[in-house]
């Protein structure tokens, strides 16, 4: 019989092992979800009613068969769970990772009304890494044809930008048989998926992985391709493309404007991210310059904003603080990261921010100055408005502060576009269906459109522009 002795020992063991293993993971930038068990994934798929009249695929940006796939993993079918993904989403491993299915497909699903949802995204990746890790011989042949007409046609086909939207943007329409070529600018493929999201959130092999199944479809890659200074869209025409689809991104960081932002020790996230991305500062064997303070303070609480926190303690932060002017029911950032950031040991401080950074005589970053908000009635937004409590100011203690506070158009390709109209942000005006722009034969889709969204949504906003530009090729050859 145990005593209370042994109760209380076994506890403070069981306590100390979470410890142990939370410092460990803090320290690591090894993909921190292990994903679902082959029995796991087949007692989740179990729940799966696979509904007649599916409502979580009206969830779906990019219109996968939902329980026809989990139909497939129920069979034990695994391989063709994979191929049922890759006939409608290119990039099967990438959204089980980092989607927020919460909000969409799961959202909807019938289960939800009484329970918890079936884990789709889950098992999406469960579907995806099977294929992976037991050859194209078990996964048999590439996913079926987008549209009847896939033979080989000859037309060529521009995609600017090889992000989530370009990709499958690209792979589409090469399943549909015209010859793509991504042009992407930076010296490797992804765009946000590489450089934007950390190593322990979605490894870089994946990225490789899937990023190679598109390219198995037929899409030539281009690197370090900036369009708009090496080629103009015009110039692509002039070529011999016959469409042109841009997803560059919204790679231009925003700041609050506020005084002393321009200390040194501010970054933006998308820098800071960027930098430690691109320059591989997440392997022991690359000594990456990056700077990293000892008391980060990161303004904002959406996914960048976890993403950098996180990334700050693994780069040896002993402390980082997350700034929130509103309260914490109202974070944006999928609930699993917050979590996910809160067991790691990031500190937030909500109803929060930022008045000015603070600085020493050598102009480096010694503080934030902030002020306490209460909410007030909702914005435009939905969203209770954050209003200011006069002389509630303190300071919070930091020797480097990174904005996460979105992005905006980085204007290097649109300005050198004459024709293509923009909005008062600097974004492109763009068809919400089809993706086209004032330009004939030219689309857009993504955050260059939309301002900064989520992977998916770029995702379904090139699987739209695809499927216009066949219809606008077609009718143009009758």
């Amino acid at each position: 019989m145990l005593t209370r002795q042994d109760f209380e020992r076994d506890a403070l063991d069981f306590v100390a092992g979470i410890m142990h293993n939370m410092l460990k993971r803090r320290a690591s930038f090894e993909e921190v979800n292990d994903g679902l068990t082959e029995e796991q994934a087949l007692a989740e798929a179990s729940r799966c009613l696979v509904c007649a009249r599916p409502s979580c695929v009206r969830g779906c940006p990019v219109e996968v068969d939902i329980p026809k796939f989990i139909k497939a993993i129920q069979e034990r079918d695994f391989a063709a769970a994979a191929r049922l993904l890759k006939e409608k989403n290119n990039l099967p491993a990438i959204c089980g990772r980092v989607c927020p299915q919460e909000n969409q497909c799961e959202k909807t699903c019938v289960l939800a009304r009484k329970s918890h949802p079936v884990s789709v995204g889950r098992l999406e990746r469960f579907a995806a890494d099977w294929e992976a890790q037991h050859g194209a011989d078990a996964a048999a042949a590439p996913a079926a044809p987008a549209a009847p007409d896939a033979t080989p046609n000859g037309r060529r086909v521009a995609v600017i930008g090889s992000g989530p939207g370009g990709l499958t943007c690209a792979g589409d329409l090469a399943k549909m048989g015209y010859r793509v070529t991504v042009f992407e600018a930076f010296h490797d493929t992804g765009g946000v998926l590489r450089y934007g999201i950390p190593e322990f959130r979605l490894p870089k092999a994946i990225v490789d992985r899937e990023v190679e199944y598109v390219k198995s479809l037929g899409v030539d890659v281009q690197l370090n391709m900036i369009i708009g200074k090496v080629h103009t869209i015009r110039e692509l025409f002039d070529t011999g493309y016959e469409a042109v689809f841009i997803a560059v991104g919204a790679g231009a960081p925003m700041f609050l404007n506020i005084p002393g932002e321009n200390l040194v020790g501010v970054f933006s996230a998308n820098e800071f991210l960027t930098r430690v991305n691109l320059m591989k500062a997440y392997r022991e064997d690359y000594d990456t310059p990056v700077l990293v303070g000892e008391r980060v303070a990161v303004i904002g609480a959406g996914n960048v904003a976890m993403d950098a926190a996180r990334t700050a303690l693994r780069l040896g932060a002993k402390k980082v603080t997350v700034v929130y002017r509103r309260s914490e029911k109202e974070v944006p950032a999928r609930a699993e990261e917050f979590e996910n950031a809160k067991l790691e040991g990031v500190i937030f401080k909500f109803l929060t921010s930022p008045v000015r950074v603070v600085g020493d005589e050598k102009g480096h970053v010694t503080g934030m100055e902030c002020i306490r908000m209460e909410l007030g009635e909702p914005d435009a937004s939905g969203r209770r408005r954050p209003i200011t409590i006069p002389g509630s100011e303190f300071v919070v203690e930091a020797d480097m502060v990174i904005p996460a506070l979105g992005t905006v158009a980085n204007p290097l390709l649109t300005a050198n576009t004459v024709g293509l109209e923009l909005n008062k942000w600097g974004n492109i005006v763009a068809d919400p269906e089809t993706g086209a722009t004032s330009m004939p034969g030219v689309y857009a889709g993504g955050d260059i459109v939309t301002g900064s969204a989520t992977v998916i949504e770029a995702m379904g906003a090139g699987k739209r522009a695809a499927r216009a530009i066949h219809q606008y090729l077609s009718a143009k050859s009758k």
